[in-house]
């Protein structure tokens, strides 16, 4: 027995029942903690848990944060993923390989990674320190540490999104006597920006919920690195309701960043 599921007015595909029951499973697995943990808010004081005065620190540096974070992204990452998807360079697998990585190392591990690159006895880090320059435990290292792991959301995106737009464009625009620059520019560009925007807001989102690679790297100073998952994370243990009523909070921003990317993606396949 199957359900007939439309799409957009096109044939229908036939669905086997059974196939519901694992989708349901999956879909409780997700929902069941968020409602649980809507069910321990404290909601008669969850104003004055949102707006304490550590919390609203932690709130304005993760936006600020994950804005910067983000803005390093887009100007690293889409030329990182032209030269991945356009360049026939030798060895971009290898490099591809490389920058997908974060996606799947323990976000800690990261975080160790870059201190042994940045901290002042790092590779890097011991010859920026002669020039008076520290970005371990600082506002720098957290949003290093942010960009570390969310550019590869960015990079696979808009990748994505160039392969799928493909280059015949691209290549009346040079028969006609553009430059390379102005190909990306006025043809490019424009081709992928919903797959752009959509890679940009995953990014931020990514950011805004970094945790174990920041502590790791940049520490917990209140106002200078204490990013409002970290202040989540510390009032675990001394208060448990305004861990869960800052917890809300990011659910509800990840859940605008969610909807926000999807309506992207589904203006672009228009």
């Amino acid at each position: 027995m199957t359900v007939r599921v439309a799409d957009g007015g096109r044939s229908a595909v036939g669905v086997p029942l059974w196939i519901f029951v694992p989708a349901a499973v999956g879909a409780l697995v997700v929902v069941a903690p968020l409602a649980a943990m809507f069910t321990r808010i404290d909601w008669s004081n969850f104003v004055g848990l949102v707006t304490s005065e550590s919390a609203v620190a932690a709130l304005v540096l993760s936006l600020k944060t994950a804005t910067a974070s983000t803005v390093m992204c887009v100007l690293l990452g889409v030329p990182m993923a032209i030269v991945l998807s356009r360049s026939t360079v030798r060895g971009l697998s290898v490099l591809r390989s490389l920058v997908v990585l974060p996606l799947v190392l323990p976000p800690v591990v990261g975080g160790i990674a870059l201190l042994y690159t940045f901290g002042r006895q790092g590779l890097l880090g011991e010859h920026l320190e002669a020039f008076g320059i520290r970005i371990a435990f600082t506002t720098s290292a957290v949003v290093l540490a942010q960009v570390f792991v969310s550019l590869p959301f960015l990079v696979v995106s808009v990748e994505g999104s160039l392969r799928t737009a493909g280059s015949r464009y691209d290549v009346v625009a040079a028969t006609l006597g553009a430059t390379p620059t102005t190909v990306l520019r006025r043809v490019t560009v424009p081709l992928i920006l919903p797959g752009l925007i959509s890679g940009t807001v995953l990014a931020f989102a990514r950011a805004l919920g970094e945790f174990g690679a920041t502590l790791t790297f940049a520490g917990s100073l209140e106002g200078v690195t204490r990013t409002l998952p970290l202040e989540i994370y510390l009032q675990r243990e001394a208060d448990p309701d305004a861990a869960v009523a800052l917890s809300l909070v990011l659910i509800l921003v990840a859940a605008v960043v969610v909807v926000t990317a999807r309506g992207t993606r589904s203006s672009g396949s228009l």
